[in-house]
């Protein structure tokens, strides 16, 4: 008997990752939605069932499951996730709160999988999760040096805010997830400043590149940008690699590998887009080229679904995985 939770199932990625679950046939025995207080008591339909969303409290996260998805925010996930786990669940979260601890699994299924030191597992930031899968293939092959990331994040990425903030801000209503108005906009400013004058989502994904690829001393940079897209993030990244390689022999990697979508045909304007990674599970690479100002350099353009591959599918492919493992399949 497999008992599978939802935290914050209302939400945008908590929507999403029941219906990942349901396209990928994820089997289960029991299912308990959670969410907020300002939204337990709403119905979802699932499977041609209707369940009655909870309020999540301590007593019921002391309730045995053998699987909890948490998409509820770093707050509370710092205060129901050890809850869940001492009560024998293992908890697969979406914040950030975890992900830089050090006995906390940080997992992509395509590049790494859980040791499970403890029952908590961690869905890394959006933005990185779809760069570190074409970042193992080149690490795999020729060795990395250094990676340089610039970001351009969809609004969906703020949540339902972001959403409303872009398609009212036409009409001149004030933002309010953002401090400036991103309709028609560009926002170099993805969560709080530090004191270096990087922000916490640059921070993010110069940690965990190296988390993930087991890389402390990969030389990483970062800047994350807001733009006026609904869905989809899309990334470049400058990537300095040790062994000696060239276009052909990296877009020939990237095309025999099942693990990401290469396409690259700039003489028919063939390149990856936002608009074709959106409601897609894939992750898409493109616009290969050679750097000629610095040595064995190439520049990767890539995009993906940021709700799907950068959330919500990340997080149902490492509850597949955990039970492969774990033999419930």
């Amino acid at each position: 008997m497999t008992k599978l939770a939802i935290a914050g199932a209302t939400g945008l990625v908590g929507r999403k990752m029941l219906e990942t679950i349901n396209r990928k046939g994820i089997s289960f025995d029991e299912l308990v939605l959670f969410s907020s207080a300002r939204s337990a008591g709403e119905k979802i339909e699932f499977q041609g069932s209707t369940y009655t969303v909870r309020e999540l409290t301590e007593e019921a996260a002391t309730e045995h499951y053998d699987y909890v998805l948490m998409s509820a925010g770093g707050s509370t996930s710092a205060h129901f996730s050890p809850i869940f786990e001492k009560a024998g669940a293992i908890v697969i979260d979406n914040s950030s709160h975890w992900r830089m601890v050090e006995d906390i699994d940080l997992i992509v299924p395509e590049v790494n999988e859980p040791i499970l030191n403890r029952k908590i597992i961690a869905n890394p930031n959006c933005s990185t999760i779809q760069s570190v899968v074409p970042l193992k293939l080149l690490q795999e092959a020729f060795g990395l040096q250094r990676v340089a990331y610039t970001t351009y994040q969809a609004v969906s990425g703020s949540g339902v805010k972001g959403r409303q903030d872009l398609s009212e801000g036409a009409n001149g209503k004030e933002p309010e997830a953002y401090p400036h108005p991103i309709y028609n906009n560009v926002l170099p400013h993805i969560d709080t400043f530090l004191e270096d004058g990087y922000t916490k989502e640059e921070q993010k994904m110069i940690d965990e590149t190296r988390k993930i690829l087991k890389d402390d001393d990969l030389k990483v940079t970062a800047t994350c940008v807001r733009v006026p897209v609904q869905d989809s993030h899309s990334v470049h990244m400058s990537v300095t690699l040790e062994k000696e390689a060239s276009v052909q022999a990296i877009q020939q990697l990237f095309e025999n590998d099942q693990r990401v979508v290469l396409i690259d045909n700039p003489e028919q304007n063939e390149y990856p887009l936002a608009i074709h990674s959106t409601g897609k599970d894939e992750i898409f690479v493109g616009r290969i080229r050679r750097d000629d100002s610095l040595d064995n350099t190439f520049h990767v353009w890539c995009t993906s679904d940021n709700l799907l591959k950068g959330a919500a599918l990340n997080a149902v492919q490492v509850l597949d995985q955990v039970m492969s493992l774990k033999g419930v399949k």
